[in-house]
């Protein structure tokens, strides 16, 4: 074989490498991608459906939004667990909750179904007829809900539906619920989509803020404990349709992400229930 031979050789099989790369590379390329998007997909669909799980448990209007510069947050109050309570039915009723003066026991027509009794906690709070509004909001920790430190015990009595709650020092609620509903809450829950970090946060377990934050600095000064619930955010929204006497509230939740130049954005919509 002549040098000549050698190096036709070399140069033809450089052009027949050069050709089946290209056929390669294109599928292998377009796999990845697909592979990529599909997962991206899994995390959204995943992370929305969490969130969706979370609200679905919160407390009945007290959801709210708000946004500024890079951030979006959600917050609501977290549900322990609900219950009815027994109403002045008869006269001079001492487990009836009494709403004209502070009252320290009374007991449920409907229990409590998530807790195992005896149960005690000073870190929770009763929460009756939240509206949202001026007066009968429960961000504004008056009227309707019980005060920080309130010591709660609920005991299960004889009587199947009946537990009796007691409360130390004694509340007075405002107001009453039409439907004799009453809530067990933990405390405020945040989700804080920050696009410019490409991070979705959980935050739990702060004071409460009459204002909505909108940083993590203002939630970590609260006493806020932070979980991650997804990276590589390219954006978000959260918009909140407060509910009617005639359909429920309805919270829609935006979401994308984006990694190595693939993106996929998932919508998710949860309807919550507004009845207080």
């Amino acid at each position: 074989m002549t040098l000549i031979e050698l190096v036709v050789t070399i140069a033809v099989g450089s052009v027949v490498v050069a050709f089946m790369t290209l056929f390669i590379v294109t599928p292998i390329s377009a796999y990845t991608a697909q592979t990529r998007r599909a997962e991206l997909t899994d995390d959204a669909e995943s992370v929305l459906r969490f969130m969706g799980r979370d609200l679905r448990g919160a407390l009945p209007n007290s959801v709210r939004v708000a946004s500024g510069g890079t951030m979006t947050a959600l917050e609501f109050w977290a549900t322990i667990d609900g219950a009815r309570y027994r109403d002045a039915g008869l006269p001079n009723d001492p487990l009836s909750l009494d709403f004209t003066t502070p009252d320290a026991a009374f007991s449920t027509t409907v229990p409590f179904s998530q807790l195992t009794l005896p149960w005690t906690s000073a870190s929770s709070y009763l929460v009756i007829y939240n509206v949202g509004v001026p007066g009968a909001n429960v961000y504004q920790m008056t009227n309707i809900i019980t005060p920080a430190a309130t010591t709660i015990t609920i005991t299960q009595q004889p009587s199947t539906n009946q537990n009796l709650i007691t409360l130390s020092p004694a509340f007075q609620f405002t107001y009453g619920s039409p439907g004799k509903r009453m809530y067990l809450v933990s405390g405020p829950v945040s989700y804080l989509c920050d696009t410019g970090a490409g991070t979705l946060m959980r935050y739990s377990g702060y004071s409460v803020l009459a204002t909505q934050p909108t940083s993590a600095a203002a939630l970590v000064a609260a006493g806020a404990v932070a979980a991650k619930v997804s990276a590589d955010v390219g954006s978000c929204q959260f918009t909140f349709t407060a509910g009617t006497a005639q359909r429920n509230a309805l919270a829609t939740l935006e979401l994308q992400l984006t990694q190595s130049g693939e993106s996929v954005q998932l919508l998710h919509e949860v309807q919550l229930v507004n009845s207080p």
